[in-house]
């Protein structure tokens, strides 16, 4: 499974998405990425990965000049339609994270990844690319699946009741193993869509940023906000343990 089973949820994932995210998205990773990301006002941005382009859009209302890629072609479609409707000055393209052939070398600020490299099975080659269109200094700020917690198909709660007291366990497998999967999404409610996942151990992800130029500056594991503590039933048991985290990275001169 590739690129052609996001193309088929096009129309779920723009509805899922709108303008300011889904409630894990808007309500538990995005905070903490935003915090990083910090001010954008006059700074070339790359969403990469971009998806409908909900955060493109944020970005361009804070002053940042940006353009979106990802590789599904349906899902840029909804992104260009949103900004032919509402124009902010942004530029989508269709194309792989591996290949950023739109972009020259050292021409871009910032790059974003919001809940990516995890799907895109060359990781290590987006991550390289990325180093190629960063000016020095330049930074990268990536969410994904924490890699510690989240392992595809290998990893899982445990709800403990006994008495009066319930314990909450998170169970995870093969964590060394470089690996792939798939993971499940109700689209409906007698639908389940499946979409491909790859599982790196965090040392990996550390090792190929240092490997591509960069310096990791900060860490974040995204805590639940009240919103997502209400909205979601995950919400106490990610109180507890993380299944997200944010990596700011800045490309060495």
């Amino acid at each position: 499974m590739g690129a052609d089973s996001w193309e088929a949820l096009a129309d779920w994932y723009d509805r899922k998405h709108g303008d300011d995210g889904d409630l894990w998205h808007r309500a538990l990773i995005d905070p903490p990425l935003l915090r990083l990301v910090g001010p954008v006002e006059g700074l070339r941005l790359l969403d990469l990965a971009c998806g409908n382009g909900y955060l493109s859009r944020r970005f361009a209302r804070m002053g940042a000049q940006v353009v979106g890629v990802d590789a599904s072609a349906p899902i840029v479609e909804r992104a260009r339609l949103r900004e032919r409707r509402h124009p902010l000055g942004i530029t989508y393209h269709v194309g792989d994270a591996t290949q950023l052939g739109m972009l020259g070398s050292a021409s871009i600020d910032i790059v974003v990844c919001n809940m990516a490299l995890m799907d895109i099975e060359d990781a290590a080659g987006a991550i390289r690319e990325v180093g190629r269109v960063l000016r020095p200094g330049g930074r990268f700020v990536a969410s994904l699946n924490h890699p510690c917690f989240d392992v595809v198909n290998a990893s899982a709660w445990i709800v403990e009741r006994m008495d009066l007291t319930t314990t909450i366990w998170r169970k995870v497998s093969r964590y060394r193993e470089l690996s792939a999967g798939v993971v499940p999404w109700r689209v409906e409610a007698d639908r389940i869509a499946r979409t491909p996942a790859y599982h790196r151990p965090l040392s990996w992800y550390v090792r190929t940023l240092r490997t591509a130029g960069f310096v990791v500056t900060a860490f974040e594991e995204p805590e639940p906000t009240e919103e997502f503590l209400a909205g979601s039933p995950s919400g106490p048991w990610v109180a507890q343990i993380p299944l997200h985290c944010v990596i700011e990275a800045r490309k060495e001169p």
